[in-house]
């Protein structure tokens, strides 16, 4: 990728619609999560910043069905940062905007949750509602793009939600988000990990090695599992 003499890239060659989301304002957080400011999605990801420190709020949803598989999503191609790689249900950002900055129960990441499945995935709000969201623990964890102008420095909440049959989950996929969609079982999803093939977000494998694996028999009492208060420092 091309940049102008300062260091700011250039981008011109990346998707029209994926340029346009990198003007959205995200949330500025110190490492202990406390809020310091705001400033643009394409600020917050560039390595030239993140290596100076900036860091930025996140989470990472997901979603089972009533048979406890989870829905992995493969990034789009014209996705700026990680392209192609197969993640969790949703990742994203709050933004900063006043109903995803309200943080008591983190109902502004709660938010941010719900208009992100209906952005990605077309999953609508009745179909993932607030309180089905179950908050387990936050994560901070820096891991640079293969192109290495970007990568990601965030405080990652982890939300899991567990709705009914898959095929009333109503997934209608947006093809400039999410290049394919799979509900997997575990033993499923470690065959994907033992497959050096597939590609996987950095943040995927941290929150699976880490806590997923261990997580995934309580769906049915997982707030039994939960750490509010700890932020978890991953991979660096």
């Amino acid at each position: 990728m091309g940049s102008r003499g300062d260091g700011e890239p250039q981008l011109s060659e990346y998707d029209e619609e994926q340029v346009r989301l990198m003007a959205e304002m995200c949330i500025v957080v110190d490492p202990q999560d406390n809020r310091i400011g705001a400033d643009s999605k394409k600020t917050c990801h560039l390595m030239t910043n993140i290596n100076k420190g900036l860091l930025h709020r996140a989470f990472s949803v997901f979603l089972f069905d009533d048979q406890s598989r989870l829905l992995l999503q493969q990034r789009a191609s014209e996705k700026i940062t990680f392209p192609d790689m197969w993640t969790n249900t949703c990742c994203s950002h709050p933004l900063n905007v006043p109903d995803e900055l309200e943080e008591a129960d983190q109902i502004g990441v709660r938010r941010a949750a719900q208009r992100k499945l209906q952005h990605e995935l077309g999953i609508p709000y009745k179909s993932a509602p607030l309180d089905q969201f179950h908050y387990l623990t936050r994560i901070h964890y820096l891991a640079p793009c293969e192109d290495p102008m970007w990568g990601e420095h965030e405080i990652d909440y982890i939300l899991f939600i567990k709705r009914g049959k898959a095929e009333d989950v109503d997934v209608k996929v947006n093809p400039n988000e999410v290049r394919d969609v799979k509900w997997v079982t575990q033993d499923e999803l470690k065959a994907m990990f033992a497959d050096k093939d597939i590609p996987m977000t950095p943040w995927f494998k941290l929150i699976c090695n880490t806590f997923l694996f261990k997580w995934w028999p309580h769906l049915d009492d997982i707030d039994s599992q939960r750490d509010e208060h700890t932020i978890h420092k991953l991979g660096f």
